[in-house]
């Protein structure tokens, strides 16, 4: 399947698939959709709330690693541990990866290298724990979602990265959000850049509390849900 490299409107790189007429990340900009939903929503709520010493994140849909990435930078500097595992059915070239502007834009912005750890992320074997940092792990596994088996009560925190649902109806389903829903543990968070009406029923229909949020640029909503889970 065709991709082609695209530069979205803050000057990162996206990825374009023609025959699906589906980008990889935000047009309005890569790096400013992943830091607004994944970030921002997700990840520093979550180190805000949680008091444990580790954080188990899930990733669904791995992509370019900008979300990873991302992570590994907003974490590199503080004491807890971070064990994330990254799920991607169809991965990237690693041609095709070495030519994303992501390190360059982040290293100018944030006055230290990233081109090393991003290097590691995609150069690490799949289904093997690989170590970043001393204070976060890295397991990436390269299968479809559908034939994973996520045990129960596991992450506090789960990225939903997949394509959108007209384009994979499949992974927008009950049964995967039960799925997920039963691998989190209580009041853990989901956090999804896509706000659909039927998606937001979903969530609740499997038992999460559901959020509407200000969207990133471009959108004008965004999703985070819990797994709250009521006391007798």
């Amino acid at each position: 399947m065709e991709r082609k490299i695209i530069t979205t409107d803050d000057g990162s790189h996206s990825i374009y698939i023609p025959e699906l007429n589906e980008n990889y990340h935000s047009t309005h900009g890569a790096i400013q959709e992943s830091l607004h939903v994944f970030i921002e929503a997700g990840l520093k709520k979550v180190l805000a709330d949680n008091l444990s010493s580790v954080l188990n994140i899930l990733e669904v849909g791995m992509g370019t690693g900008l979300n990873l990435l991302l992570s590994y930078i907003e974490t590199k500097e503080i004491t807890v541990s971070i064990n994330y595992t990254s799920i991607e059915a169809y991965p990237l070239d690693k041609n095709f990866i070495q030519q994303l502007n992501y390190t360059e834009i982040l290293s100018s912005s944030l006055k230290i290298p990233v081109k090393g750890v991003f290097e590691k992320i995609h150069d690490s074997e799949w289904d093997e724990e690989v170590e970043l940092s001393e204070n976060f792990t890295l397991k990436k596994i390269k299968n479809k979602l559908q034939k994973v088996n996520l045990k129960a009560n596991t992450f506090d925190l789960i990225y939903y990265d997949a394509f959108g649902p007209p384009t994979q109806p499949e992974m927008w389903t009950d049964e995967i959000f039960t799925s997920l829903f039963s691998s989190l543990k209580s009041n853990g968070c989901l956090v999804t850049y896509c706000a659909k009406g039927e998606v937001k029923r979903i969530l609740k229909r499997v038992g999460f509390t559901v959020e509407s949020l200000p969207g990133p640029p471009g959108k004008r909503e965004m999703v985070r849900a819990f797994k709250i889970l009521m006391e007798d």
